[in-house]
């Protein structure tokens, strides 16, 4: 089945397994720590509450790259290990101190400061990951289900961390989510280190990430990409944040159903990664559909008159940001040369998630003043005026003139569409052969080891995700 044919790779398919459970962990403890925030050491703060989320992702923002260049170097498998370990005593901290009632406010910042560290290693690596485990031909797909394990989990994850916090209490989620990580650990140690399609490592030494950012800079698709995620990271994905405040402030709602709020969102984001997972390639037209629908969604969700109609929202908002987030992710990744795939990531992961530290006490400061309403409609507008700049940059990048806009940037032909057809040029990814495993040989040396394209390469293409 086309929707599920990376799972035909057997360390793929150990992967996916593992992963599903501990995000199912990772959503329970994320509804714990905010219920924790908000609930028990503050009165309802939402800048308290943006505060941990910053601090949870700016090591993002000021270590990712660092951890792109880790991933490229060395054994992204064993980072793997090694970061899903540290979560996992992290979250068994946070566990003890909730239950000994002992924590405070700035246990939680430290911990969560701590942890964003963690995955500052650990998303560049498993975004990178990916490549190894399956031919680039199924990386869209392998990208869609990892979207699809990871809000898969949140049908799950949410509801039940809501129906133990309010039957037995906060502890036992963040205790759930350490023996999650076991299963991490678990597929990481099963698999067969000889079928990792493994590529050539970069050289170590200082100039490591200045290749990397010199690198990007060359890729306009990969640049255009890193503006519009950035702006949707840092002002539009604060789902945590906005529901906590809905929940709480809009509709006087416990805790019960404020986990509900994640489940039903998981809905359409879950649609949405097994939609990415069926493209062949992504495609700018999916890109820039998703911000527009995004941003109308978010209005509405934003002018919902109860919880109802609130909840029901959630579901087309979930499915544009993950369709959008899926679409960006599977262009940067088959844009990008596999000796340089980690570092790569790593910066997008850092303009996608490092923008929080700035976005997340913005939206807690105007949910403060302006109320809980207004942070999701200010994501709402930042949606659709990214949507608005990256037509016009894909416009005057490719010179098409306004009438050609809905055929060359709004629509696109079937995947299996010749490319003769005259729509643009077929996007083709750059692919440098694997290298049996064992072999480590050097990055190049030159001086100008990634020349600029002839010309700019489209981030769209025909028509077509953890």
């Amino acid at each position: 089945m086309r929707t599920f044919r990376s799972l035909h790779h057997a360390n793929y398919r150990l992967y996916f397994t593992g992963a599903l459970v501990s995000n199912v962990g990772t959503w329970m403890s994320r509804v714990a720590q905010d219920w924790l925030v908000l609930t028990v050491l503050t009165d309802n703060s939402a800048v308290s509450l943006g505060i941990v989320t910053a601090l949870q992702f700016l090591p993002m923002l000021l270590l990712a790259p660092y951890g792109g260049v880790l991933a490229d170097q060395f054994s992204k498998r064993r980072l793997l290990a090694c970061t899903q370990t540290a979560m996992a005593v992290l979250g068994l901290l946070l566990g003890v101190l909730t239950a000994t009632g002992t924590v405070e406010l700035w246990h939680v910042y430290v911990i969560a400061t701590v942890f964003g560290m963690a995955t500052a290693v650990d998303n560049p690596a498993r975004q990178a990951f990916v490549s190894e485990m399956v031919p680039d031909e199924d990386i869209p797909n392998a990208v869609g289900l990892n979207s699809a394990s990871f809000n898969f989990a949140r049908l799950l994850g949410p509801g039940t961390a809501g129906i133990l916090i309010a039957g037995v209490g906060i502890p036992p989620a963040f205790f759930l989510n350490t023996i999650s990580f076991a299963a991490v650990l678990v597929a990481l140690w099963r698999m067969d280190p000889a079928t990792l399609r493994h590529s050539r490592r970069a050289a170590r030494g200082s100039g490591a990430l200045r290749d990397g950012l010199r690198y990007v800079r060359t890729k306009p698709d990969i640049m255009l990409i890193l503006v519009i995620v950035f702006f949707f990271g840092t002002f539009c994905m604060n789902s945590q944040l906005t529901n906590a405040l809905m929940a709480t402030q809009v509709f006087h709602k416990g805790a019960g159903e404020y986990g509900l709020l994640g489940t039903i969102m998981a809905v359409g984001s879950l649609s949405a990664a097994l939609l990415a997972a069926r493209r062949k390639v992504p495609s700018r037209k999916v890109l820039i559909g998703s911000l527009v629908g995004f941003g109308f969604s978010s209005i509405a969700a934003g002018l919902a008159p109860n919880y109802t109609v609130f909840a029901i929202l959630l579901i087309p908002f979930g499915l544009f940001a993950l369709s959008m987030m899926t679409t960006a992710n599977a262009i940067v990744q088959l844009a990008a040369d596999p000796p340089m795939r980690g570092r790569v990531m790593a910066l997008y992961m850092a303009v996608f998630m490092g923008g929080t530290p700035v976005g997340a006490p913005m939206i807690g400061w105007i949910g403060d003043t302006m109320g809980a309403r207004a942070t999701i409609l200010a994501g709402a507008g930042v949606s659709l005026l990214v949507a608005a700049w990256a037509t016009m940059s894909l416009m005057r990048t490719h010179q098409i003139p306004l009438s050609e806009l809905h055929r060359r940037v709004l629509w696109w032909p079937r995947a299996d569409a010749p490319a003769s057809t005259g729509d643009e040029p077929p996007f083709t990814p750059s692919r440098t052969a694997s290298v049996p495993v064992g072999t480590r040989p050097a990055a190049p040396a030159t001086a100008e080891p990634y020349p600029a394209q002839e010309a700019p390469v489209s981030p769209g293409r025909p028509a077509q995700r953890r």
